[in-house]
């Protein structure tokens, strides 16, 4: 059976165990919107597909076409996603953050001591 993009949505939300509502509400639209999507009465565009690529971490690729991983697996993916992320938290939470990377760094080099 062959998946199109919109059960490829359905399958990535299940596998993420969210309901039509978190889901939605995770990339800002609404749940009729997802609803729709996943039953194919609405047509999956680009700004669907990137995002759901940058707020669940899932390749484009694997949305679009069903083909690879369906999650990011390479370090430069990983890191694209994160500076996207990163860019859109306030200046505060952007210090919060590098602070953590800061700290989980010195644990991650004693740990290897």
């Amino acid at each position: 059976m062959v998946m199109t993009v919109s059960k490829r949505i359905r399958h990535l939300r299940q596998t993420l165990d969210m309901s039509q509502t978190e889901f939605a509400k995770a990339i800002y639209i609404s749940n009729g919107y997802i609803a729709e999507l996943e039953c194919e009465h609405r047509r999956v565009n680009d700004r669907i597909i990137h995002l759901i690529s940058l707020t669940f971490g899932v390749s484009e690729k694997w949305l679009k076409y069903g083909s690879g991983d369906m999650f990011y697996m390479t370090a430069g993916e990983k890191l694209n996603r994160m500076i996207s992320l990163f860019s859109e938290l306030s200046p505060k939470f952007q210090d919060y953050i590098m602070q953590q990377i800061e700290q989980l760094l010195k644990v991650s080099v004693n740990d290897q001591k």
